[in-house]
């Protein structure tokens, strides 16, 4: 379920808090649902459990997981507080970036491109076939 790309640039425990927020956002992962222990997952992937840590941490700290001592890490309800609280601290540094891209010429049909290979990474990522999500 949980996979990462060893030849990639992007570090293992950013790897593994996307595809985590991936699997919720397609729903894979419900609210309540029990992550895998941080020794079980780093066995499975081959990789040092304080990586596993270091994302499960970040996880909790951003909300999408909550952790129960002696219980391990479990999916968080991601509706409304948490939800719009993140939406609106995503907006802010979109708009941020956007301002410094548009400093640099960077037009809005590049932005609206780069989305579009962020929709069909994710479709890819799903095992969705079908490109047209609209």
């Amino acid at each position: 379920m949980i996979q990462i790309d060893m030849k990639s640039r992007t570090p293992i425990y950013e790897q593994l808090i996307n595809r985590i927020k991936l699997l919720m956002a397609q729903e894979v992962l419900q609210p309540g649902d029990q992550l895998p222990s941080v020794r079980v997952l780093a066995g499975e992937l081959t990789v040092n459990p304080n990586t596993i840590q270091k994302a499960y941490r970040a996880l909790e700290s951003e909300g999408y997981v909550y952790s129960l001592p002696g219980k391990g890490s479990f999916v968080n309800d991601m509706k409304e507080t948490i939800n719009n609280d993140k939406i609106a601290q995503l907006k802010t540094e979109l708009i941020r970036i956007f301002t410094e891209l548009s400093l640099l010429n960077v037009s809005k049909a590049e932005l609206i491109e780069w989305m579009d290979a962020v929709e069909n990474l994710n479709a890819k990522e799903s095992g969705d076939t079908n490109e047209n999500h609209n």
